[in-house]
């Protein structure tokens, strides 16, 4: 028989879609399900980007541009702008969503066996971009008792080699919801100035800061020009996770022409996809004010209810709407999966992600979960409580 690759087999699975099967089980026996796995907001999609596929006349859904119709990445540039990041349009490239985006970014900029650094815990698929890029993740762990704030940046220091292309963060991050402070981005700015680096940040959450916290990008770093790699999306901003478009966005002249070459070799982004994200670009603040103040409620629905846990300790999250608990048991994998197959309150249970996929180090991160909060309040209050009634009874 034929075998698979080494890549293959390399390639992790996702914690947060691991556990489907057994949530689908769960559910054909008549359990109702909290799914606190996934970050698929409940919030709806404005209007405005429905709106304009229903006003489509479109006769032919034909090709795009490889880099994505310039109507749209010139509203993208006046998007920006108002953000203070100060871009063209041909610092552009439109993408399937943002995980094509940091492929894209991966296969430009990096060779198999070239290293990139990333704080964990991070974006599960980071470790699955890598792996289908040949490149390896260099991990500098950041810790649950700093809110997962900055490792110092010693620790950057000591982990570059000859190999090291680029420093990844998320920011805010998923999984953690910490949001990096200007004079954070200033010493990764810094340190990736002093090696000749790539600085590639994933800012899809960027709305979503909390506490009058404001979010700061890597590209108002007017000396990052030729460093900077911004990955993007519509994804969480509008809750438009099905649309599949984000963008890479970067001055580095080179940087954006490699790219296009690997556009160009998958024709294009969705097309209409793309004219719903154009129109979401005239979404009005309100909507985003709106949303904050639901997600930072949440929040803090959800961390008072984790906090009332014996021997449970969460991060408070500063943006995004994700948050890294860490439980009183050993493997939070087999607990998320005796959640669904063996657990109910009246009926009722919790889907989670275990933590420990978000790490690429062995053994870090067993015993924590994330919890996506993008249920309404009332129901955070009963998935929590589902959490609580569940570790008195549960055995490792």
């Amino acid at each position: 028989m034929p075998s698979i690759s080494k890549k293959g087999g390399l390639m992790p699975q996702s914690p947060i879609r691991k556990l489907v099967p057994f949530a689908e089980n769960a559910a054909k026996k008549g359990k109702s399900i909290y799914y606190l796995n996934i970050g698929q907001p409940d919030i709806k999609t404005p209007e405005v980007a429905m709106q304009a596929i229903k006003d489509s006349t479109i006769d032919v859904l034909s090709y795009s541009r490889s880099e994505g119709s310039e109507e749209y990445r010139q509203k993208l540039a006046t998007y920006y702008a108002k953000n203070d990041i100060n871009v063209a349009h041909n610092d552009i490239i439109v993408t399937t969503g943002g995980s094509e985006a940091l492929l894209f970014t991966f296969g430009s900029i990096m060779d198999v066996d070239d290293e990139v650094i990333i704080p964990e815990p991070f974006y599960a698929n980071y470790n699955g971009f890598s792996t289908a890029s040949g490149v390896k993740v260099v991990p500098v762990i950041s810790k649950i008792e700093d809110n997962f704030a900055l490792p110092p940046i010693e620790e950057f220091e000591k982990l570059i080699s000859p190999k090291t292309k680029a420093i990844l963060i998320c920011n805010p991050g998923n999984p953690t919801g910490y949001l990096y402070s200007k004079e954070e981005i200033q010493k990764l700015a810094e340190i990736v100035k002093k090696h000749d680096l790539f600085l590639i940040a994933d800012e899809v959450y960027r709305e979503f800061a909390y506490d009058g916290a404001t979010h700061y990008s890597i590209l108002q770093e007017d000396s990052l020009s030729d460093h900077a790699i911004i990955i993007d999306s519509v994804s969480k901003r509008y809750s438009m996770c099905g649309a599949r478009i984000g963008c890479m966005v970067s001055k580095n002249k080179d940087v954006i022409q490699t790219a296009l070459k690997f556009a160009q070799a998958r024709l294009s982004p969705p097309t209409l996809a793309q004219i719903a994200s154009e129109a979401a670009l005239d979404t009005p603040q309100s909507y985003f004010e709106d949303v904050i103040e639901e997600y930072v409620e949440r929040r803090n629905t959800l961390i008072t209810e984790l906090n009332k846990i014996e021997g449970l300790k969460v991060a408070n999250p500063k943006g995004a709407f994700y948050c890294i608990a860490e439980l009183p048991i050993k493997n939070s994998d087999k607990f998320a999966q005796w959640l669904l197959e063996s657990f109910d309150v009246d009926g009722e249970t919790v889907m989670v992600a275990p933590a420990a996929g978000f790490y690429s180090t062995p053994g870090v991160g067993m015993n924590q979960i994330r919890i996506a909060y993008v249920l309404n309040k009332d129901s955070l209050i009963k998935a929590v409580n589902i959490i609580k009634e569940a570790l008195k009874v549960y055995k490792d």
